[in-house]
């Protein structure tokens, strides 16, 4: 498998928010991203870029792609009654750290950090689950074992 291009993971993914312009900032203060590029027209954010590590995550508006009309348009579980679409997983280096600063910035918490050990065989993580403010549920895992 060839190396992937100098300053991307194999797989990043995309997430469509009503506001996103709200949510990069929510995600950067809430969860710890950082904005590593933002492109706006006419006050729409067209794409970016936002690292946590080396995983990227880009924020875009829902709804329809102008320069893609092949593309389904892209939706918020807002607009699905806050039915979950997606989850994302991360790893973060203190989980329960983590899940003080995102209470602390308004994360609905949906599962507080618990360990969950899969047996000697495998391994034993602590991670929780929570909301952010359009409803994409996230995961915030540490490896213990």
């Amino acid at each position: 498998m060839k190396p992937t291009p100098a300053g991307w993971p194999r797989l990043s993914l995309s997430i469509y928010y009503n506001d996103p312009a709200k949510a990069i900032d929510w995600l950067c203060t809430v969860f710890g991203f950082e904005t590593r590029l933002r492109v706006e027209e006419k006050g729409r954010i067209l794409h970016s870029e936002l690292t946590y590590g080396e995983a990227v995550v880009m924020v875009s508006h829902t709804g329809t792609r102008p320069n893609h009309p092949g593309f389904p348009p892209a939706a918020s579980p807002r607009s699905f009654d806050g039915r979950m679409t997606q989850s994302a997983m991360l790893y973060v280096d203190d989980v329960d750290e983590h899940y003080k600063q995102a209470s602390a910035g308004g994360a609905k918490i949906i599962e507080a950090p618990a360990d969950h050990d899969y047996g000697a065989e495998y391994w034993t993580d602590r991670s929780y689950g929570a909301l952010d403010l359009e409803g994409h549920l996230w995961w915030f895992t540490q490896r213990l074992r």
